[in-house]
């Protein structure tokens, strides 16, 4: 039986399915997620939210992120993870004893990842489509061929989850499909303007946010000619401002509009020995899969993060991250056409 078909088999004997996302979550998991659950419930089913970490503030503007559990029920059928499929993503469901209910009932995984290391061992079914702009776009396409309903609400989330990992329609994961899911979406009914109008409103921040955002622009390091933009956060900063605001978003999108700037990383260094960094790239510089899984982690060519747990100083990660960043962008740089010589060749 093809995979289509095993989805087909999953979902249709399944009542209550359990919906999983990343310890990270961002626009297109929690928006994948959401618009499972409104897929899933037209369809009769009944869909649980599960994530190992609370949903930060800046994506609360989606309506139903209140019905996301950071505990795993006892009670499901089945399970769909999305946005993810490496249980370096997935470790909170590890560390709680919960990875073998999961293990133990029907597991489909549906993902968008360029780069994937320790993928999921116990998915019976893994959908990783790195064509696809995000793992909405994934959800788009495989309702349409399944013939799943897609109801307003779903179409809402879908448009989210794109909009967010092509950072709105700017980068080139954008494709033919992705434009061709957008209109289709719009035509569905969705309103992209309210949506955009919900974004900004929840991403407003609090005076004592705005003033920390400044600190950690202040402190931004530059590398490589000024093509690598990094920045540090600690531990005590992660507990003073996470619950406010999630530091990486804060400050991630500046990084990125300075002059010159080609990759962003934000590290945060927790005093158990972890540290995790968020990468970012720029269009027409999409190498953040490759620098990340040098790092040990995964992801797509424009955005991407890793974890390492090895104890390793967080200076000699730094050094080894602005290292091989660097060797990644010259090669870019290298295989770039001459832009100078293009010019002067079409004024003649």
């Amino acid at each position: 039986m093809d995979q289509i078909g095993q989805i087909k088999d999953i979902v249709g004997n399944a009542q209550k399915i359990l919906i999983i996302q990343a310890d990270n979550p961002d626009g297109d998991s929690l928006g994948s997620a959401l618009a499972l659950e409104a897929i899933l419930h037209e369809l009769g089913k009944t869909p649980i939210l599960y994530c190992g970490v609370d949903v930060p503030g800046y994506l609360r503007y989606l309506q139903g992120w209140d019905r996301v559990q950071t505990e795993i029920p006892h009670d499901f059928d089945a399970s769909i993870i999305v946005d993810a499929s490496t249980m370096s993503l997935l470790e909170r469901l590890s560390d709680s004893g919960a990875q073998g209910w999961v293990a133990a009932k029907p597991c489909i995984v549906l993902d968008h990842h360029q780069s994937v290391e320790n993928v999921v061992p116990f998915a019976n079914v893994l959908i990783n489509e790195f064509t696809r702009s995000s793992a909405g776009e994934v959800i788009y396409y495989l309702a349409k061929q399944l013939g799943w309903p897609i109801p307003v609400s779903a179409g809402e989330c879908i448009m989210t989850a794109i909009l967010g990992d092509t950072q709105g329609l700017t980068n080139q994961l954008a494709k033919v499909d992705t434009y061709r899911a957008m209109t289709e979406l719009v035509e569905l009914g969705v309103d992209r303007p309210s949506l955009e109008e919900k974004r900004r409103e929840a991403s407003k921040m609090q005076l004592e946010i705005y003033k920390y955002k400044g600190r950690l622009i202040e402190r931004t390091e530059f590398a490589y000619d000024g093509k690598i933009a990094l920045v540090h956060i600690p531990q005590d900063e992660i507990n003073t401002y996470s619950p406010l605001y999630n530091p990486g978003p804060l400050v991630q999108g500046d990084m990125l509009q300075t002059m010159g700037v080609q990759v962003a990383v934000v590290f945060k260094e927790y005093t158990d020995g972890r540290v995790t960094g968020a990468i970012r790239s720029n269009p027409g510089y999409g190498m953040a899969a490759d620098l990340a899984k040098h790092l040990g982690g995964g992801g797509h060519a424009f955005a991407s993060g890793f974890k390492d747990v090895s104890g390793k100083p967080f200076n000699e990660i730094k050094s080894e991250c602005i290292r091989y960043a660097s060797e990644l962008l010259a090669k870019i740089e290298e295989e770039k056409p001459d832009e100078t010589v293009q010019y002067a060749y079409q004024t003649d």
